[in-house]
């Protein structure tokens, strides 16, 4: 599309969006899909249950099993397959009794050719976000202009091959720049995951916050100190955090309470934050307990390690799961009370990417080259959490800087070692200013990325983080 009709397909799209939007027979029953939750030239849809049975679309994909993706979604289903990676499969059917026999679960890093999609083929990428959580790499000609828009492709019909990588929720890592399926080729069209394109969300990096809360527990619980003098001296160095974080020597577990034990409370979603979960019971060597949905929910993963992990019984668990919203509500407090007597103590944590504030005085509109070298050059550790306001001497609280999502550096950082012809934002659309500020920085990766060798990806710490 032109830059005219692109703007002309977001407005469109932003009346499709409407919020007060409410189905009758005046409007055909059904909100209509915007532009980029349908494959351009194909008849796939992404991420989009929401708006029902879409015109020209014979395949529905999902992402992820998170509400905000499959809005709309149960056991009522009937418009056409799903397709999805195993575990999410696993999932919808348990969660919302999805028919199975609309399911069509597909393996991992496999091209396969999708049947009524006029041989398109697609290959899922591990999304490094939620368990099931995957990218989908499509690949194939354009045949129909399925969907709800009225801006067509000129494409429909040629021999071309195109390839679209749509992003769903994802935490981007140097793995998915050079996974086989992605490495060497040119994606014409990445629809992008962009929770966080804002510069103000450059947090840590993943890795790093899982191994820092993990040792945290482990020296809360063992009473050891919280705060070592190489520790402390490394976070003063790291002047980018000193304005959202403050250090002390003291140690906030007395050596009186070293026999004491210790409870570990974590918040979690219905999916997701299983990685710190995992990381802190491995250290602790301690079972995992919580309520029996969850359980049955954590089941559907199919992961050994975290299922030899359960156990039905709160007193065997040092870990114990809760919903997010419990850990900053009174509800902790209330929960933890609970087992008097058996724990004396408790510590808590409350890992989202709104827990991370930017540094103040922050530059918000920094160069691409300064965007990379002032966020690799931070380091994170267990140092750098420090208690939320309303803990106490036997229930300490901490909000954790951590997201599935990708930073604002890890976005720069994938679109600079990708080769790609458009990016299409999927999340915080809903707004012109909101649309046009993503844009921007959108245009500067574009403009940064032509001076760079091709081939060339920005250099990496670990596989697994920039």
């Amino acid at each position: 599309m032109s830059s005219h009709q692109e703007n002309e397909a977001w407005k469109e799209a932003s009346v499709a969006e409407d919020r007060n939007f409410r189905p009758n027979k005046g409007n055909g029953g059904r909100r209509k899909a915007p532009f980029y939750k349908v494959m351009q030239g194909m008849p796939i849809a992404v991420d989009a249950f929401r708006y029902g049975t879409i015109p020209g679309v014979t395949v529905y994909f999902l992402t992820h099993a998170h509400s905000d993706h499959y809005t709309n979604l149960s056991g009522n289903w009937k418009s056409g397959p799903i397709y999805c990676s195993e575990g999410t499969a696993n999932l919808i059917v348990h969660m919302l009794g999805v028919d199975r026999k609309w399911v069509r679960p597909l393996p991992m890093d496999t091209p396969t050719t999708v049947p009524d999609t006029g041989g398109v083929r697609v290959t899922l990428i591990e999304a490094n976000h939620c368990p099931g959580s995957c990218l989908f790499l499509f690949e194939g000609p354009q045949t129909v202009n399925a969907g709800d828009s009225t801006f067509k492709s000129k494409f429909v019909g040629s021999p071309k091959t195109f390839r679209y990588l749509h992003c769903g929720d994802f935490r981007a890592s140097p793995q998915h720049v050079l996974h086989p399926a992605i490495q060497g080729k040119r994606i014409d069209h990445v629809y992008l995951d962009t929770t966080y394109l804002d510069p103000k969300y450059c947090f840590p990096p993943q890795p790093q916050v899982i191994s820092a809360c993990a040792e945290l527990a482990r020296r809360f619980v063992k009473g050891e100190s919280l705060h070592d003098a190489e520790d402390i001296a490394k976070a003063k160095k790291n002047k980018t955090m000193d304005s959202w974080l403050t250090t002390s020597e003291k140690p906030a577990v007395s050596k009186e309470s070293k026999q004491d034990r210790v409870l570990v409370v974590i918040g979690t979603y219905s999916i997701g934050k299983e990685r710190i979960v995992k990381a802190i019971a491995r250290i602790l060597q301690t079972k995992i307990y919580c309520d029996q949905r969850k359980a049955a929910i954590l089941r559907c993963q199919a992961d050994p390690e975290l299922e030899a992990l359960l156990t039905k019984d709160p007193l065997e668990g040092g870990v114990h799961l809760v919903p997010l919203g419990v850990i900053a509500s009174d509800r902790l407090k209330e929960y933890v009370e609970r087992f008097k007597g058996h724990f004396s103590k408790a510590v808590a944590f409350r890992p989202t990417g709104w827990t991370f504030s930017a540094p103040t005085g922050s530059d918000m509109i920094p160069s691409v080259s300064t965007i990379i070298s002032r966020s690799q050059s931070r380091t994170f550790s267990f140092a750098q959490l420090n208690p939320m306001r309303n803990s106490s001497t036997t229930l300490q609280i901490y909000g954790v800087p951590y997201s599935e999502h990708s930073s604002f550096f890890e976005l720069t950082c994938f679109a600079l070692s990708l080769d790609w012809g458009k990016m299409i934002a999927t999340v915080n659309v809903g707004s012109e200013k909101s649309r046009r500020k993503m844009a921007t920085w959108i245009e500067r990766w574009e403009a940064e990325r032509k001076r760079w060798v091709n081939g060339e990806i920005v250099e990496f710490r670990a596989p697994d983080f920039w």
